[in-house]
């Protein structure tokens, strides 16, 4: 008897690989075909799909031939490239596990400026959403699975789809006479920019470790694995055309922005864009302080000696201490009680508890600091994050360990394409790191009259809609 193309226990995991993927990156997609053009930004829309969901494919098919006492990223990396890999696996994970709170303090202080205007200013909101959240930090340990997962990722789907509907809506209604919206002034700059908000956006593959130990027929995973990028590939696709179609390069970089003023003409209905922006909150208050509890516990084992006693070839310790969570997923519910309780009874010891909540505190208070500073750079913090951090954990190391481990067995045709992948991933990640970086660390006074910037200068400062300014005929 054949076995079905994809059984109930495969869906499961495509499920918990598209919530892991669908998050914050997903507000910058219509921004990259505003700033690229729709041939670039096409481009490098599909380069970044095969690229990732390679890259993801590829870690999935080192786990099938790892020894059993490989469970998490870090040890695929000791296992592929020795010591030096793990310590390069787990520092990438921890510093994209502690800028992606610093994006969701600056993304969610600017939400909430817009959902109670004239009330608190940007600075004192991020630190009130920190003091928020702060408690559930202090948790000992957090047991988190699909529930929480799938709630966040819902959270995204409906506030990009509130939004995409306001904004294509109020598009039609401003511009009936069809006025053909402006393209970017597209340079080498704009173009190669989209790699940062693509790489934030995709980004399965610190996952797959967790779900293929999960997985009852692990062999099955490279084959779900495709099915699920292809999805998220799908509707990141939808998001970034239709969020784009209707404004051309006057779309702002973030998508819940384009319906939350009225600088493309209209305003919105305040109720849905209330809506939008609290689906947003949702999923940014969940992945918070999920993403950010593999950090509180390394660092807690690296400064304070705590869970430093259970053996490296626990399964469900290492999941819990090394795997690092992309928006709000860390399984399906891998692991048992017991480990859990092992890791929480290291808060046990007198005095553990109060030191561990002390570094907590000082990491939180860290991030709000770095938030605040960065706080009118949000689109330039999110590129610099894919860039630096989540290019080489989602797409340059996995590709790099499939090479080290099969390279006898590698297609000649494979080879080259892997190494151009790599090659491309590294060239790019290096060139926008350095071009957001100078905006975070030296940023240039903005023209506050230039509202479109990724436009040709003469459809910066007004809406193309305005016909009396533009002296369209009716």
């Amino acid at each position: 008897m054949t076995s079905p193309f994809l059984t109930v226990e495969d869906i499961k995991m495509c499920f918990s690989i598209f919530c892991c993927v669908c998050g914050v990156g997903s507000l910058g997609l219509a921004g990259n075909y505003a700033s690229a053009g729709y041939a670039w930004a096409t481009i490098a829309f599909v380069f970044m799909a095969v690229a990732n969901t390679y890259a993801t494919w590829c870690i999935s098919k080192v786990l099938l031939v790892a020894p059993r006492t490989v469970f998490t990223f870090g040890d695929v990396g000791e296992w592929c490239l020795g010591v030096p890999g793990r310590y390069v696996t787990i520092v990438s994970q921890c510093l994209l596990c502690t800028l992606l709170p610093i994006v969701f303090l600056v993304l969610g202080g600017s939400l909430l400026v817009i959902l109670f205007p004239n009330s608190f200013s940007h600075t004192t909101w991020i630190i009130l959403m920190a003091v928020t959240l702060l408690p559930v930090c202090l948790v000992p340990t957090m047991k988190e699975g699909a529930g929480m997962a799938a709630a966040g990722c819902l959270g995204t789907v409906f506030a990009d789809s509130i939004a995409l509907y306001l904004l294509i809506v109020n598009m039609h209604d401003v511009n009936p006479s069809g006025i053909s919206p402006p393209s970017p002034a597209v340079d080498f700059k704009s173009v190669t920019t989209v790699f940062g908000n693509l790489a934030l956006a995709y980004g399965a593959c610190i996952i797959i470790p967790t779900l293929q130990h999960e997985h009852t027929q692990p062999e099955r995973m490279p084959r779900l694995i495709l099915v699920a990028q292809t999805l998220i590939s799908i509707f990141f696709f939808l998001v970034s055309v239709l969020g784009v179609f209707s404004t051309g390069c006057q779309t702002p970089g973030n998508l819940l922005f384009a319906i939350a003023s009225s600088n493309l003409g209209f305003t919105a209905d305040r109720g849905l864009v209330i809506l939008s922006f609290i689906f947003m909150q949702l999923h940014v208050t969940i992945a918070f302080s999920v993403i950010f509890f593999p950090v509180f516990q390394i660092l807690e084992r690296l400064c304070l000696g705590l869970h430093g006693d259970a053996p490296r070839t626990s399964t469900a310790h290492n999941l819990i201490m090394e795997t690092p969570v992309m928006d709000g997923l860390q399984g399906t519910g891998f692991g048992n009680d017991k480990v859990h309780r092992e890791v929480h009874d290291a808060y046990a010891a007198p005095g553990a508890y109060l030191k561990a909540a002390i570094l907590r505190t000082i990491m939180v208070c860290v991030c709000v600091i770095v938030a605040v500073a960065w706080k009118d750079h949000l689109g330039a913090l999110m590129d610099f994050v894919g860039a630096s951090t989540s290019s080489l954990i989602n797409m340059i190391l996995p590709i790099l360990f499939y090479l080290k481990t099969f390279w006898p067995t590698v297609s000649l045709g494979e080879k080259i394409f892997a190494v151009l992948c790599i090659a491309i991933s590294c060239f790019l990640a290096v060139y926008v790191s350095i071009q957001t970086g100078k905006e975070l660390f030296a940023p240039e006074a903005a023209n506050p009259l230039v509202l479109f910037p990724k436009c040709p200068a003469e459809y910066q400062r007004v809406v193309f809609t305005n016909t009396s300014y533009y002296a369209r005929p009716l």
